[in-house]
């Protein structure tokens, strides 16, 4: 915008001071009306808006909209960042990004670089919450959040323990663990110890309750998983 004003304004006035003026007008338009723009990596408040976004796709992905899922995300967004300030967030998503051709690529992209590897597993975790809010996470959404998981440069280890905790299968303590049934007692103790320095809710970036109370319930079914399996085995 600052560019294309820049050349409006020496168009304009044919001079170098139309030029500078066009510029500073274009980048005034750049800080205070970014939700025109394609994506909303630049928008403020551009975190929470490029997570609804990013679940807003997810809820879509299967070809329903499920009101469960809706509420999931509105309830959440208001437990944590009170009714007033997640109606804003939503009002202005609705209002100027929802409309849009929202682009994953990009948004995925924003957070790869925004934020650390720890910060994009609690991001999965949360949406596959959101995903099982009408009870079932199905094919499509698994395959988008596989998708966004790529992206997000998750390995296939760390997926597979957070879908692990949503999608019922055989083994899922051991899933969850990062191991498989043969392991060994002392395997499974390393692998649980490795897995509470990567999920420890202290090794998020400086962000608002919301993630920190994924990473706390992420953190939960790790500890559960580890309980399940010592009763199981009797580990000391």
């Amino acid at each position: 915008m600052r560019f294309l004003g820049a050349l409006i304004g020496m168009f304009i006035m044919k001079s170098w001071l139309g030029l500078f003026i066009g510029y500073f007008v274009g980048l005034f338009i750049e800080k205070n009306f970014t939700f025109s723009s394609k994506n909303l990596s630049t928008s403020s408040g551009k975190f929470e808006l490029n997570l609804l976004g990013l679940a807003a796709i997810l809820i879509k992905s299967d070809g329903e909209v499920s009101q469960n899922e809706l509420d999931y995300v509105r309830k959440y967004f208001v437990s944590v960042f009170g009714k007033n300030r997640a109606n804003k967030i939503f009002k202005i998503f609705n209002e100027n990004v929802n409309k849009q051709k929202i682009s994953y690529l990009e948004i995925c992209n924003f957070f790869l670089t925004s934020s650390n590897y720890a910060t994009r597993l609690q991001l999965i975790h949360f949406l596959f919450s959101v995903a099982k809010a009408d009870g079932m996470v199905s094919n499509n959404e698994l395959l988008k959040l596989k998708e966004f998981s790529n992206l997000f440069k998750i390995s296939l280890a760390d997926f597979d323990s957070i879908k692990a905790m949503f999608v019922d299968q055989i083994g899922s303590a051991y899933k969850i663990l990062e191991v498989t049934s043969d392991a060994t007692n002392d395997e499974i103790k390393k692998s649980y110890r490795r897995l509470v320095k990567i999920h420890h809710p202290d090794k998020l970036q400086n962000l608002d309750d919301v993630y920190k109370k994924i990473a706390k319930e992420k953190f939960q079914k790790i500890q559960d998983a580890y309980e399940k399996i010592k009763k199981e085995r009797s580990i000391k």
